[in-house]
């Protein structure tokens, strides 16, 4: 009898659990729609969302954050950048930017779990490692939509620095966010 847990301890972090990720697909979803149109690829708040969840949630609700974003995406609902106007569906995550959703995934519990416990520039660095899945995902794929000559500069060179602009503002809203929190206490 020792070892019995109340009904209400055990469903309290599976709910909070559920809501955490819930809102995070939201997030990614409200990030991608936030677009400054490019081709193939367009530039977005995803890295900030993606990066700034899988930095403060750790890699488990991270990881199920960014598989959430990706499950009802390939379910066909509108939820990436430039949908439905682009397509819909697998059919949008086959297209150019399907390695960078990839990436993504990859890179949310990676940041995750070099992020735990970190300060302002550990986060940023590991971030910084989660983007570089990113990168690397995404001009792979991208290969199969333009001339291997021109793949940097279609999906690497536009992106670079606004990333990491992006990245800096999710490891100070993290910092910032924890210090307002702890205040609170």
């Amino acid at each position: 009898m020792a070892h019995a847990i109340p009904a209400r301890t055990r469903s309290g972090p599976f709910w909070r659990d559920l809501a955490l990720v819930l809102g995070g697909a939201a997030l990614i979803t409200l990030a991608a729609k936030v677009q400054i149109p490019f081709w193939p690829v367009p530039m977005t708040l995803h890295s900030l969302a993606v990066f700034f969840l899988a930095a403060s949630l750790g890699p488990r609700r991270g990881l199920a954050a960014v598989s959430a974003y990706l499950a009802a995406g390939s379910l066909g609902l509108p939820v990436f950048s430039g949908t439905p106007e682009r397509g819909i569906g697998l059919a949008y995550m086959a297209g150019p930017t399907g390695g960078y959703l990839l990436g993504y995934l990859l890179a949310a519990p990676l940041t995750g779990v070099l992020a735990r416990g970190r300060g302002l520039i550990g986060r940023g660095l590991a971030m910084l490692a989660g983007l570089t899945v990113v990168y690397l995902c995404g001009l792979a794929w991208l290969a199969s939509f333009v001339p291997l000559s021109g793949v940097l500069a279609a999906g690497f060179t536009p992106f670079i620095l606004g990333d990491l602009v992006k990245l800096a503002l999710a490891s100070g809203l993290i910092s910032g966010l924890r210090r307002l929190w702890n205040g609170r206490q």
